[in-house]
């Protein structure tokens, strides 16, 4: 089951290099399909697009490189490096990138089977894993962005209205904006009652003189922020 469909000393066929490409591509939508159903709160079609394509590609390079792990290895994480400094990512992206990059070393090597096995399995702990409250996303939980006067003291301003419609809050960043004449805060909230979010808004509208106040979806990666 698991041994390799590239048989020596045939080597590289035509055939098997066109079947091993399909199955990198099939099971590159299925590492996508992974990845948008353990996202599902936030995700990047950009992100699920190179899922797809990436298995495709590593195998090519293994291919390219006559089957030396060691050395298509090197290759990919030399892209891998510059993808990761040029956009940062949250662990989960990360994990499918090496889950999708594990797909292709397999199929490179010619081993179909593994590779099936491997994407399924661990496709299915990812997904497993992300119903799991204590590793799944924080689904409820939003970012709140409050810009005040400066004469404002923001440690306690909004206390009683926060204690009415959330059940918790903490401060992620305090900053001045404006040349100082205001400060930039930024909360992450949990409303008490999903309905009851645009009163939390044109209270605390009210109260800040009518200045921007904002609230939507928590961003995974803090450095977003």
């Amino acid at each position: 089951m698991f041994e390799s469909i590239i048989i020596e000393p045939e080597g590289l066929t035509a055939q098997s290099a066109i079947v091993l490409t399909v199955a990198s591509i099939a099971l590159g939508g299925l590492a996508a399909a992974v990845y948008r159903i353990t996202n599902r709160r936030r995700y990047s079609k950009n992100l699920m697009a190179a899922l797809v394509i990436l298995p495709a590609l590593i195998q090519a390079v293994i291919m390219l490189v006559n089957g030396s792990v060691g050395a298509g290895i090197a290759v990919m994480g030399a892209f891998n490096l510059v993808r990761f400094r040029s956009a940062p990512g949250s662990a989960r992206d990360i994990c499918c990138i090496f889950y999708a990059v594990g797909i292709g070393l397999a199929t490179g090597m010619g081993y179909l089977g593994f590779a099936a096995v491997y994407a399924v399995i661990i496709g299915a702990v990812l997904t497993a894993l992300s119903f799991i409250p204590s590793f799944g996303t924080k689904r409820t939980a939003k970012l709140l962005r409050v810009l005040i006067p400066e004469n404002l003291d923001y440690t306690d301003c909004f206390k009683d209205i926060f204690d009415e419609y959330l059940t918790s809050v903490s401060m992620l960043r305090a900053k001045t904006s404006n040349m100082g004449t205001m400060f930039d805060l930024k909360y992450e909230i949990v409303l008490r009652d999903e309905l009851k979010e645009k009163e939390l808004l044109d209270k605390i509208r009210t109260r800040n003189g009518n200045l921007t106040v904002s609230c939507g979806l928590l961003p995974e990666n803090h450095e977003e922020l």
